[in-house]
């Protein structure tokens, strides 16, 4: 599948990956502060942004995605950056491409398997857009913020809801959000050098998941940003980004 993606810079390739809802864009505040020095590739998943869509919605088919793209811009030497749904996307990546990646960041996601009902209110919102077939914003908001969503995550949301449409296939990505909650621990444990960052306030990653991360990323640092959720790069960009240019440096 040719995905969507945006390339700007020039020198060694960054790639950032979103999470799920999400966009190209979730990632600007960190791309746009690399471009200078690097090149900066940000991709639609598929079934998201300007990406095609697709009936499946697995780990193994979204990273082939990238992969392909990988290979079509002939990247090498490459850093992955994932958020969320992204990061898996980015540990898959490790064992059907680990010869082009030099260096992986897991931002606030842990190679372990999720409880289905981390998004529940917002599938339970989403289905009933659908099922309403509502196509103006405000009707969204207010039925949104009946479902007990927060403003925050309505406007994350909104952010891919374009000419009375979702930009996200919110169908599928409702239908198959287990297999994304899922995971199977990596076949091949990966030992370059891996970044995990964990946002302070999130669930996402917790002192229990750290036998899984170096059980599988035996050489991963793992950096703790206090008061800060699960979209710690966007609410934290600049100690983010701290952490990435130290991290890189060495």
């Amino acid at each position: 599948m040719k995905l969507n993606y945006k390339l700007q810079g020039s020198g060694q390739p960054i790639l950032f990956i979103h999470g799920v809802f999400g966009s190209l864009d979730n990632l600007n505040m960190l791309a746009r502060d690399f471009c200078s020095d690097y090149t900066t590739i940000q991709i639609d998943l598929r079934n998201h942004g300007l990406s095609p869509w697709s009936d499946s919605m697995n780990f193994k088919d979204m990273a082939e995605d990238v992969a392909e793209l990988s290979h079509q811009l002939h990247l090498d030497k490459l850093i992955i950056v994932g958020h969320s749904l992204g990061g898996k996307v980015a540990f898959e990546l490790t064992q059907i491409m680990s010869d082009n990646i030099e260096k992986l960041v897991a931002i606030d996601i842990a190679p372990v398997k999720y409880p289905t009902s981390s998004n529940a209110l917002v599938l339970k919102a989403l289905a009933q857009c659908l099922m309403m077939q509502l196509n103006d914003k405000k009707q969204i908001i207010a039925m949104m913020q009946q479902q007990g969503l927060s403003d925050m995550t309505i406007q994350f949301l909104l952010k891919s809801f374009k000419n009375g449409q979702w930009l996200f296939n919110a169908k599928v990505i409702i239908e198959q959000y287990q297999q994304l909650c899922d995971w199977q621990p990596l076949a091949t444990a990966w030992t370059k050098p891996a970044l995990f960052i964990r946002g302070g306030d999130s669930p996402y990653i917790t002192d229990q998941d750290y036998p899984a991360i170096f059980e599988q990323f035996p050489n991963a640092i793992i950096e703790l940003v206090e008061g800060a959720g699960h979209n710690v790069h966007a609410e934290k960009t600049a100690q983010v980004l701290q952490i990435l240019h130290s991290w890189l440096m060495k």
